[in-house]
């Protein structure tokens, strides 16, 4: 199937785009990175048909949009600031995505929720007030991305509690991963520089992205059939 190969194909190329950022060489990010994204968009625009698909391809473009602009964050704070806003908007799109995988009667362990969301709100806590002294007039920018993309892993967590379907462990893996690469990203910017920060970055991105496409189309499967 076509969809497959453009996961695979995705796959080759990320692998080929992190060897080059490990060696140390960022010049290519121009002509490798804006492809990457769009091979997954690809895989889900030609698997079968299933009611969140184009909810799941929105948050995918403006993924792209965002990494895109943040090719030029470091001519002008403002693509930062617009790149920020579109995996803002992403993010809030996977946050719809997530929530319209729950389907039927709702059983969830409500002990393991509220543990949950003590910890997602714990280390949000945490590395906005770690971050803080070094923000300047960025704070209210980063405070607002930190609080959504930490509903994205609650949503995620909820539906890994809710999901009977398989998939449910890849969406969850996926969305911590997001927030892992966000967070190398927020330290090395406003805190102290990370060496080789941008294939940490990108490592823990492409797979987050991967995980999350691949356990929404698991999720779905029994509907395309």
């Amino acid at each position: 199937m076509k969809n497959v190969t453009f996961l695979k194909i995705y796959i080759i190329f990320s692998i080929a785009y992190l060897i080059i950022l490990f060696l140390g060489d960022d010049n290519l990010d121009l002509f490798l990175k804006p492809v990457l994204i769009p091979l997954l968009g690809f895989g889900v625009y030609f698997h079968q048909k299933f009611s969140s698909r184009k909810t799941l391809l929105i948050a995918l473009l403006f993924s792209w949009i965002g990494d895109v602009i943040l090719l030029f964050a470091d001519i002008a704070e403002i693509y930062f600031i617009l790149g920020l806003i579109s995996f803002l908007i992403a993010h809030l799109t996977y946050c719809s995505l997530f929530n319209k995988q729950i389907v039927g009667e709702i059983q969830i362990n409500k002990f393991l929720f509220g543990i949950g969301s003590l910890l997602i709100a714990f280390y949000l806590i945490a590395m906005v007030l770690f971050l803080m002294p070094n923000l300047g007039d960025l704070k209210i920018p980063v405070i607002v991305y930190a609080a959504v993309i930490s509903i994205m892993v609650l949503f995620a967590f909820n539906g890994y509690l809710i999901w009977k379907k398989p998939g449910r462990l890849h969406v969850f893996l996926g969305a911590t991963a997001f927030v892992i690469s966000d967070s190398i990203l927020a330290i090395n910017k406003f805190h102290a520089t990370i060496e080789r920060s941008s294939f940490f970055i990108m490592l823990t991105y492409l797979v987050a992205q991967y995980l999350i496409v691949v356990g929404i189309l698991k999720l779905n499967a029994k509907e395309t059939e």
